[in-house]
């Protein structure tokens, strides 16, 4: 298993690590447990969010009197200082830490700066100062944002989506944070659920310096990451020529359901609805053809173009478009019309 050098912060881990979004979904006994057999199998690197419910919480009472063997990053979408500051706060508390390895900025909208009026780096900085936060780090959906952020040089860490679907420019990204010392920490690896060959995702990785951290919920997920500590992975011409006919079949606008688009004005699931097509094709049929699902893309016609979720969706799609795309292309399934 390849060994990350995060950037200049000092920090090494596996180039594989554990992803704390999912585990707000599972009960407290199931995430600690998931946590710790992460932990024993070698993952050292653990990635949550203030914006992920009871997720820093589960970890506070998985690494309870262990915060010397793990590293734990967190996220802050708070846009004023005294918003910051009480959730740093609370995070601290939430881990049973205090300090964190990493804190960042969630999902900006902008390169946070010195003097930019904000107050928002200036009071990261002084959590800094206070040996609350020992690296400074942030979140990007919006490749342009991301650009910036390295430019800026204020950045010890960004985080970034990060799969083989990744387009020239993502990877001249990567390349200008290795030059720049910045550590890359890769998110969405799997693109929302679309990619299924978890080993392609791992071989894809390990041409890059940069930090995946895989979303998982389940054991049987875990069981299959943590294999990869057991064997080496290369990117083989097998592997090439899979990631090759997939990159074809799912290049170009595609939804990744990350779900910052909701709520819908008129109570579609777009997250789950813009994507129906390639889903209802990458995993078992059964599962997308139940009355629920067929109630749910039956409101895409309900659609009044309110652009709400254009607005907030961070990879700028037209979900308009998208959805009645998939509505159509679903009901030529459900008439036979395409087989799949």
């Amino acid at each position: 298993m390849k060994t990350i050098k995060l950037g200049n912060t000092g920090i090494e881990s596996p180039q594989n690590a554990f992803g704390a979004l999912p585990i707000q979904r599972v009960e407290t006994e199931e995430a600690v447990r998931l946590l710790r057999t992460a932990y024993e199998g070698g993952m050292v690197f653990f990635d949550t969010a203030r914006a992920y419910s009871d997720s820093e919480i589960k970890l506070g009472l998985a690494f309870e009197g262990m915060r010397d063997q793990i590293y734990i990053a967190s996220k802050t979408m708070a846009d004023t200082p005294e918003k910051f500051r009480e959730d740093l706060d609370t995070t601290l508390r939430n881990l049973k830490t205090d300090h964190l390895d990493i804190f960042q900025f969630h999902c900006v909208k902008q390169c946070y700066r010195p003097g930019d009026g904000t107050g928002m780096y200036e009071a990261m900085e002084n959590a800094k100062k206070e040996g609350k936060v020992l690296h400074i780090g942030i979140t990007a959906h919006k490749i342009g944002i991301a650009e910036e952020i390295v430019k800026s040089g204020l950045y010890e860490t960004l985080q970034f989506p990060f799969s083989y679907l990744a387009s020239d420019r993502d990877i001249a990204l990567v390349r200008s944070c290795e030059e720049a010392g910045m550590g890359f920490i890769a998110m969405k690896g799997l693109s929302g659920g679309l990619l299924t060959n978890a080993e392609a995702c791992m071989a894809f990785m390990t041409q890059f310096e940069v930090l995946p951290i895989w979303g998982i919920q389940r054991m049987s997920e875990l069981e299959q990451w943590l294999s990869f500590f057991q064997k080496d992975l290369t990117y083989s011409d097998e592997i090439r020529e899979f990631i090759e006919n997939d990159r074809k079949q799912l290049m170009g606008e595609f939804c990744r359901g990350c779900g910052y688009c909701a709520p819908c004005t008129v109570g579609i699931v777009i997250n789950q609805c813009a994507r129906m097509s390639q889903m209802i094709r990458r995993a078992p049929s059964k599962a997308w053809l139940t009355d629920h699902w067929k109630e749910e893309m039956a409101k895409i016609p309900n659609c009044i173009d309110c652009g709400a979720c254009m607005k907030r969706c961070p990879y700028e799609l037209n979900i308009p478009e998208l959805l009645r795309k998939n509505y159509e292309d679903y009901n030529n399934i459900l008439a036979g019309k395409v087989t799949v």
